[in-house]
């Protein structure tokens, strides 16, 4: 079910213990029940209705939050989802204490980072951005100092390995003389900064301005807004 986008496995589990999950037409109550690769498998309207439910927020993080588990000192980015930091340029539904229960971040940005941060109370939208086999790209405006060395540019792009471990491809380029582009399709802890060194560079500031479809755009910092119905990563 997970992986064919139905839900998270968490929320498998859970709809198949209330009977909400049907294989071929077949109510299926029993955890572990195997089913053939081709068995069409549908939600009971109970579990739709829970799913439609639950709510996406995009956050512009400011430096000094972490992004999941709160670290000494520091608090985590969900401290941000409260009435008055909503912007609600253009409508948007009101903040309901409900949508904190499950709110979890899909995907890290570090704590010296900002930019936009997805936080979801939707399984589906979570292994879309963050699963073993996701390839949405994530794009990020880094400040630099340092001296690239030579080949670096290409280097960044493709070539660099991490903790015994290739990276995959990317697209980097100069928006100017100190800030690059970076267009990532995975998220390793401090990528972008840890590349940098690689290459005689060091990452001085770095934001995140999209994910997917979705962008950052004018949502002031600190400040988050509920994924529109019209969005999708």
């Amino acid at each position: 079910m997970a992986e064919r986008g139905l839900c998270s496995r968490r929320e498998a589990d859970t709809y198949i213990e209330r009977g909400w999950v049907f294989v071929d037409g077949q109510r299926v109550a029993e955890l572990g029940t195997r089913a053939k690769p081709d068995a069409k498998i549908t939600l009971a309207p109970e579990a739709r209705a829970r799913q439609e439910e639950r709510v996406t927020i995009l956050l512009n993080k400011p430096v000094g939050y972490v992004s999941g588990q709160p670290e000494p000192g520091f608090q985590p980015a969900v401290h941000l989802i409260v009435p008055d930091t909503q912007w609600r340029q253009g409508g948007g539904s009101p903040f309901k204490p409900a949508h904190l229960k499950g709110l979890a971040p899909a995907g890290r940005l570090d704590i010296d980072s900002t930019g936009l941060l997805v936080l979801t109370q939707d399984g589906r939208i979570a292994r879309h951005l963050i699963g073993d086999d996701s390839s949405v790209e994530k794009e990020y405006l880094v400040r630099v100092e340092g001296e690239l060395v030579d080949n670096g540019l290409k280097l960044l792009n493709h070539g660099l390995s991490l903790d015994g471990r290739q990276l995959r491809p990317a697209k980097v380029e100069w928006l100017n003389e100190d800030q690059l582009r970076f267009i990532l399709r995975e998220g390793r802890k401090r990528q972008i900064r840890r590349m940098c060194e690689l290459v005689g560079l060091r990452a001085v500031g770095l934001k995140r301005v999209r994910i997917g479809r979705v962008r950052l755009g004018e949502l002031p910092l600190g400040q988050w807004r509920y994924l529109r119905e019209d969005e999708q990563f």
